[in-house]
């Protein structure tokens, strides 16, 4: 006895079983509840074979690595460099928003300038700045194997962990509000940078790669910040 075919949703192919044999989509089509969100969420964290949890687990365990891998052509199961970036820089940007609401609410430490910038300026301060990053790391590393297109897919994915690092570090304002985060931030910005380009760029002397990644860290961060001080200092007052 045959099966019933079932039309594909997605690209109008009769297939029968679970899957479209033409694009692979589920043939079969549930309801979207409660539970069905909240078993799309525990599998976004618990299934980290694609996507963006499994680009994160990646740039988390292997930084530089990951890049390297991604360029060779292992892609497929990788979030694309762009969209993680966006991703992970609008979750920042909601994040820090949040808790510099938070702190002036609750501790009436800090003020709405800060939290302005953040809701409305932070994410397109950094997509300004990302051009000027690659252009600087490939000037550092202009004899490598990487041209420039490829150093700022580097710098997409491994600026997106820096997004999440930030955002991650300042919930200690919530525990002491007049905390300086910028201490910490700086030395775990330096420290993943390093991480990074020494996987990232194989052929050239560690200890060339290392020290030029610490220069090229302390121009990219001190350059963001000083540029969030004169905008929130020119415009959010």
């Amino acid at each position: 006895m045959n099966s019933a075919t079932t039309t594909c949703k997605a690209c109008q192919t009769e297939g029968t079983g679970k899957f479209c044999s033409n694009c692979g989509q589920s043939l079969v089509i549930k309801k979207v509840t409660l539970p069905y969100l909240l078993h799309e969420v525990f599998h976004f964290f618990t299934h980290l074979d694609k996507g963006i949890g499994y680009t994160l687990k990646h740039l988390i365990t292997s930084p530089g690595t990951m890049q390297r891998d991604f360029l060779a052509g292992n892609r497929n199961r990788h979030q694309k460099p762009f969209s993680m970036y966006f991703v992970s820089a609008s979750l920042a940007a909601l994040g820090l928003y949040w808790i510099n609401y938070l702190i002036l609410h609750f501790y009436h430490v800090g003020g709405g300038s800060e939290m302005m910038f953040f809701n409305k300026y932070l994410v397109m301060m950094l997509l300004i700045i990302i051009p000027a990053s690659a252009l600087l790391t490939w000037l550092f590393f202009y004899n490598s194997e990487f041209g420039f297109a490829e150093i700022g897919v580097m710098q997409l994915y491994m600026l997106s962990i820096f997004f999440l690092m930030v955002m991650l570090i300042q919930f200690l304002k919530l525990i002491q509000p007049a905390l300086e985060t910028r201490y910490i931030e700086l030395p775990c910005f330096l420290v993943y940078t390093v991480f990074t380009f020494k996987n990232f760029f194989l052929y050239q002397s560690k200890w060339k790669v290392i020290v030029k990644a610490v220069v090229c860290g302390l121009i990219f961060y001190l350059s963001v910040i000083n540029l969030q001080d004169f905008i929130v200092e020119r415009y959010m007052h």
